[in-house]
């Protein structure tokens, strides 16, 4: 199918493009990398009366470090550059280790981290990854900007707290605290294929090798990223091995997570997967701990 008929425009500035969607109101979406909207178009899922392309504005694509704060992302950022750039992998190793599963190298090569979050997808690994590292998320509109948590910027499938004139700018990633491991697993029925279920998981060690706080977001397990407070709490306080970690796990997948099942995996088998995916990326997680420690 093709899209019905729609204008067009490619504002060469963030101001631009925000005054154009205070104009459209509800008929305009923004189009960033195009990897989920141009689709939803063809179907006719999404039929936006006015496309405004993000591509030509040059001051949303950014990596920068933050004084050792944390980094900075411009929410034009390629997915593959998140894939590759060394600031990522020594700021953040979760969102290094995650982003590869996304799709395809093809897919990577035009998606971007801004587009991924605001169109919400409950398996997406993106939003998993900015709920699990508490990420702040900066949206502007022609009325000012305002920071927005991650965990409240997800409001079920597809849905976040974007009105329709406002736009996703930028990501901001904490620093890590000292002896802190990350780890994020995924299962799925061929590489590049949407996870039938995934976890992020991020554990920090006190001074004598127990678990001081731990968190466990898991993918396609619910109507989006869900937090598994529960479950962390267990671990904390106590050395991480096999039986603690087995515990945290199975609890999360029985108690926390409300996965909706699909074509390819009932709840039953998903809560499977997270159990499994969960114990065996509390132990990897920790034992990065552990290491970065030394």
């Amino acid at each position: 199918m093709k899209p019905p008929p729609f204008e067009y425009i490619a504002p060469d500035t963030q101001a631009e493009a925000l005054e154009a969607a205070r104009q459209a109101g509800s008929d305009a979406k923004f189009l960033a990398g195009g990897q989920s909207l141009v689709p939803a178009m063809n179907f006719r899922i999404t039929q936006p009366a006015l496309l405004i392309d993000l591509n030509r504005v040059p001051d949303l694509d950014y990596i920068r470090r933050d004084g050792g704060a944390g980094v900075h992302f411009g929410a034009m950022t390629r997915q593959r550059r998140l894939e590759l750039d060394p600031i990522v992998a020594a700021e953040a190793p979760l969102l290094a280790e995650a982003v590869p599963f996304i799709a395809h190298p093809q897919i990577r090569n035009r998606g971007t981290l801004g587009g991924s979050l605001a169109h919400a997808d409950p398996a997406s690994e993106l939003p998993v990854i900015a709920v699990a590292l508490d990420a702040q998320l900066r949206v502007a509109s022609t009325e000012g900007d305002r920071w927005v948590p991650a965990k409240e910027f997800f409001q079920g499938m597809f849905t976040t707290t974007l009105t329709p004139e406002e736009l996703l700018v930028e990501v901001a990633l904490p620093a890590l605290p000292k002896r802190t491991g990350s780890a994020f697993m995924e299962f799925s029925r061929r590489r590049g294929d949407y996870a039938l279920m995934g976890v992020a998981v991020i554990v920090r060690l006190d001074e004598a090798g127990a678990c001081d706080e731990a968190r466990l977001v898991f993918l396609n397990a619910g109507d989006g990223p869900v937090d598994a407070p529960q479950a962390a709490s267990m671990l904390s306080g106590r050395r991480i091995d096999a039986s603690s970690a087995e515990a945290a796990a199975a609890h999360a997948a029985e108690k926390e997570i409300e996965p909706l099942g699909n074509l390819h995996a009932s709840p039953s088998y998903q809560r499977h997967l997270a159990r499994v995916l969960g114990r065996r990326a509390i132990l990897v997680a920790a034992q990065r701990a552990a290491a970065a420690g030394r």
